[in-house]
């Protein structure tokens, strides 16, 4: 009888005899060469972006639309409500085709088609067999050119985002970004990323017509597609059915953001609170910007993954707090760094602390060479997986687009991340995570707060 098979422990297979196992090396990135591209602007205005990807015989379309308000401020405009109800309506008609109809269309090339839409853009989402490409861009063109916005649709669309608003607001998460937004904005359109319920239940059918019209707009727009179909075929396609798409004027863009400056931290008065909400905000990079690189990985050593600083300290070491993280977010015309934490009452001031504390420790311990690159291993890898299927590459470049950036800043950037130095990311750390550069807001019940927040200082109390 032989003997019983002996099975190595996870633990004794990430180890050798000196010491635990190394990290495998990161496979290259694909060269630019290696993606059929095309990128190209049709007669009306709308940038095509194609790129061939035969992973899977399926295709991917994103249409982004630009979609600010055209006001200055927020205070007394609509164009929110009008926007939302749009969003949730446009599908569901045109002159050819109920709702009904282009969902059967849809479902019969195994396909699919969304709408949503933001105080930036207005954006489509769909996806379908290869051979069913033609019937996404047919539906896309006619509810591009003739949605009709059926008055019983608009109507039942309006009642469920009213409900849908009046619950979301109720969530600590939501209270949280709209304090944090309206304490670093104002009323910059760019804050109202939902509209008031009242608003929207006052919309009309004629209101939406009006808003299509006006702002629908293919010039200033980009569509991306990426599949298993050859570049050139893809524009033609797409120039077939969606250049007959017009309009007065070029889609309209949000006005550059403030400067996020730093200050005091708001505290946010919410009676019965047992858990409060932390949002820090600071200047941050844009991708455009030459330190952006050195700039991601620092975000990543302070708090951008699990192996962060942040999340060593508060949530694996102390137990302040489930989650806890950094990261950017791309405003119109920068960028932002925000940290997130939601703690117990009763810690809050103590995470707050050392948050702050680790801020400054980013650049006066400066990050390890160790510390570095597993930041670097991290940030490749992840643009690898995000961009590795045909939906991910598509959402990740018509975000791009929408910075104004193509596919070479795509295939360009595992190699500028691996060009940073730690000095590099040590002077970044110091400049722009010191504590004293960050504002933001804390949602909580300020009379279990106040007090140890008051000790603790840099709290501006309600």
């Amino acid at each position: 009888m032989s003997a019983p098979t002996k099975h190595r422990s996870a633990d004794e297979i990430g180890r050798t005899a000196l010491g635990p196992r190394p990290f495998p090396e990161l496979g290259e990135q694909r060269a630019a060469v290696d993606l059929d591209t095309v990128d190209t602007t049709l007669a009306n205005g709308l940038r095509v972006i194609a790129v061939r990807r035969s992973s899977v015989p399926l295709v991917e379309v994103r249409l982004r639309i630009p979609f600010g308000d055209p006001a200055s401020t927020s205070v007394g405009s609509t164009h929110a409500a009008r926007a939302e109800v749009l969003a949730n309506t446009v599908l569901t008609g045109t002159a050819t085709r109920s709702r009904i109809d282009v969902d059967t269309e849809l479902a019969l090339v195994g396909g699919e088609l969304d709408a949503v839409v933001d105080p930036e853009r207005l954006a489509f989402s769909g996806n379908a067999l290869v051979s069913g490409f033609g019937t996404v861009l047919d539906v896309l063109r006619d509810v591009l050119t003739g949605a009709t916005y059926p008055a019983e649709e608009v109507e039942r669309e309006r009642a469920r985002l009213v409900e849908r608003i009046r619950l979301a607001r109720s969530q600590p998460n939501v209270i949280a970004r709209e304090a944090l937004q309206r304490h670093l904005y104002g009323d910059h359109p760019f804050a109202k990323e939902m509209p008031e319920a009242e608003e929207v239940a006052a919309v009309s059918r004629d209101d939406v017509l009006a808003l299509h019209s006006s702002a629908v707009l293919p010039r200033g727009s980009v569509i991306v597609v990426v599949g298993d179909v050859a570049p050139d075929a893809a524009v033609k396609a797409v120039e077939d059915a969606l250049g007959g798409w017009t309009g007065e004027g070029t889609a309209v863009t949000l006005s550059p953001l403030p400067v996020v400056r730093g200050g005091d931290v708001k505290l946010v008065h919410r009676p019965g609170a047992v858990q409060s909400q932390i949002r820090l905000a600071g200047r941050g990079l844009e991708r455009t910007d030459e330190r952006y690189p050195a700039l991601q990985l620092a975000n990543l050593v302070f708090g951008g993954f699990f192996s962060s600083r942040l999340v060593e300290n508060i949530r694996e070491d102390k137990g302040y707090t489930y989650s806890a993280r950094s990261h950017p977010e791309f405003t119109p015309g920068g960028a932002t760094l925000l940290v997130d934490a939601d703690t117990a009452s009763e810690v809050t001031a103590a995470a707050l602390l050392e948050t702050r504390y680790e801020l400054g420790r980013l650049g006066l311990v400066p990050p390890s060479d160790s510390e570095v690159d597993t930041a670097r291993r991290y940030a490749i890898g992840s643009l690898l997986t995000a961009t590795s299927s045909q939906g991910g590459l598509a959402s990740f470049l018509v975000n791009l687009a929408g910075l104004g950036l193509g596919i070479e800043w795509f295939t360009g950037h595992p190699a500028r991340l691996a060009e940073v130095t730690v000095e590099q990311v040590t002077e970044v750390a110091l400049e722009f995570f010191a504590p004293s550069s960050f504002t933001g807001v804390l949602v909580g019940d300020a009379e279990l707060l106040a007090t140890q927040l008051r000790a603790l200082g840099g709290v501006t109390l309600p």
